[in-house]
C-alpha cells in the first residue's frame, strides 16, 4: 500500500525527517545564537525556549526580541512580525498548490506554522505532491533544531563566564554577515538595498528627532523603503519570478 502511494504523491514520514536533517543542522547554529542574545538581554531560558517553541522565524524572533528588550509596545510588535514575516503568507498559498488533496484544513494549518524559506524550498523541489505524513516529517527536526539550538545557546549564556560570552557574541554579527553578504555578491540589486538599509538605519540612529523614533517603526520604515527603491530600480518580471 505504501509502494502505491509514493507512485501517487511523497507521503513517507521516513522520508520528511531524511530531508528535514539538514535544514535542522543550519537551524541549531542560528537559534543557538538568539538563545544566547535572550539570556543575554534578561530573559529567563524558559522563556528564550518558549518563544523558539512558538514561533518558527529568524528574523522575526531577532526582531522581535530587540523590541522587548527595548520595551516596545504591542502595536510595535505586530507591525514589525507583519513587515518582517508577510512572505510567509506567499509562501503557504504557493506551498498549498503542492500539497496532496487529502491534506485537510487543520493539517494546513498546522504545516502553515512551520512554513519556512528553507522547508518551502525543500517540499517545493519535490516532483510530486506531498502528503501530510511527508510535510510533518520535514518539519519535525527543524523544530527540534531550532528549539534545542535555543536552549542550548540560552543554557550556555546562563552558565558560562562572562570573557567568554562576550567572545562568543561575536557570532551574533558573523551569523548576519553570513545571511547578507552572498545574495549581494550575486545581485547589485541587493547590494544596493542593503546598503540603502544600511544609510537609513544610520540616519534614524544619529539625527536629532529622527532617533527618538522607536526601533521596532526603524526597522518597519528602513525595510519598506529599501525594499520599495530596489523594486523601483530593478523590477523582476513575472518570467524572472517563475524562473526563480
Amino acid at each position: 500500500m505504501q509502494a502505491n502511494t509514493e507512485n501517487t504523491y511523497i507521503n513517507r514520514f521516513q522520508k520528511g525527517v531524511r530531508d528535514g536533517i539538514p535544514i535542522a543542522l543550519g537551524y541549531l547554529s542560528v537559534s543557538f545564537t538568539f538563545g544566547m542574545m535572550a539570556v543575554a538581554g534578561g530573559l529567563p531560558v524558559p522563556l528564550a525556549v518558549a518563544v523558539s517553541m512558538t514561533n518558527l522565524t529568524s528574523a522575526g524572533q531577532f526582531a522581535g526580541l530587540s523590541l522587548m528588550l527595548s520595551g516596545g509596545g504591542y502595536f510595535e510588535m505586530a507591525l514589525t512580525q507583519l513587515v518582517i514575516n508577510l512572505r510567509y503568507a506567499l509562501m503557504s498559498v504557493s506551498l498549498s498548490q503542492k500539497l496532496h488533496k487529502s491534506v485537510t484544513l487543520l493539517d494546513r494549518l498546522l504545516i502553515a506554522f512551520g512554513n519556512t524559506d528553507e522547508i518551502f524550498a525543500v517540499a517545493a523541489g519535490q516532483p510530486k505532491e506531498v502528503g501530510k505524513k511527508y510535510m510533518l516529517g520535514l518539519i519535525s527536526m527543524p523544530y527540534i533544531g531550532w528549539a534545542l539550538g535555543t536552549f542550548l545557546g540560552a543554557a550556555a549564556s546562563a552558565v558560562l563566564p562572562e570573557n567568554i560570552r562576550s567572545a562568543l557574541g561575536i557570532a551574533i554579527y558573523g551569523m548576519f554577515l553570513a545571511i547578507f553578504i552572498p545574495p549581494m555578491k550575486k545581485s547589485k540589486a541587493v547590494a544596493a538595498v542593503v546598503g540603502i538599509s544600511a544609510a537609513l538605519s544610520c540616519i534614524f540612529h544619529y539625527v536629532p528627532i529622527l532617533n527618538r523614533i522607536s526601533s521596532g517603526f526603524v526597522i518597519i520604515i528602513c525595510a519598506v523603503i529599501a525594499a520599495a527603491i530596489g523594486a523601483w530600480l530593478k523590477p523582476v518580471s513575472a518570467e524572472q519570478g517563475a524562473a526563480e
